[in-house]
């Protein structure tokens, strides 16, 4: 069955935006990262993609995801407005708007997915929920090394948060150029 890994990238004091709502330099090692063995090893592990609408609108072009994302698999969009009309699909990737949660969302994905993950590509806020409704599996955190000192944090303790006492289990550490990737797998109890 799919594990759901909620994957973000953050600054080191924790950030997934700065003050300015920019996250630019999290990304500075985008194209050596896209052509890695890192990333070959996730797409290859992915069978469905799940983010939050904020996300999916930080492409230019939705019809460009069809195109060349880096994912060929389904994406799950969380949302309360799909957009009125549907983006571009191929045979391996379409986009389904999901408006009844991150539940829901998740649900579909995992059956998409089969036996490979659920990879999930967003912001704070839908990470959160995924976190508060106990829907993650392992955490993929990769840390870049800059200082954002203000902004979004990844883990902000406010509501849709992280459960209290939340343990979790070190699966791996690597790191990939200037980054350093955490996966850590969440500890259920009775696990």
């Amino acid at each position: 069955m799919a594990k759901v890994i909620a994957g973000a990238t953050v600054s080191l004091d924790g950030y997934v935006q700065d003050a300015d709502g920019d996250y630019g330099a999290l990304y500075a090692d985008f194209d050596s990262l896209e052509s890695s063995a890192y990333m070959r090893q996730l797409q290859e592990e992915t069978g469905a993609v799940l983010m939050g609408r904020r996300t999916y609108d930080l492409a230019e072009d939705p019809d460009g995801y069809a195109d060349g994302y880096e994912f060929q698999v389904p994406i799950f969009v969380v949302t309360h407005e799909p957009p009125p009309v549907a983006p571009k699909r191929n045979d391996r990737l379409w986009i389904t708007f999901v408006p009844d949660g991150v539940a829901e969302a998740v649900a579909r994905a995992v059956e998409a997915a089969g036996d490979l993950d659920v990879t999930f590509i967003g912001g704070a806020e839908v990470f959160g929920q995924l976190m508060a409704h106990g829907l993650v599996d392992e955490l993929a955190i990769d840390v870049m090394p800059v200082l954002f000192g203000g902004g979004v944090r990844l883990f902000d303790g406010g509501a849709g948060s992280v459960p209290p006492g939340t343990t979790l289990e070190k699966v791996s550490v690597q790191e990939i150029g200037v980054r350093t990737s955490l996966r850590y797998r969440v500890v259920r109890d009775g696990a």
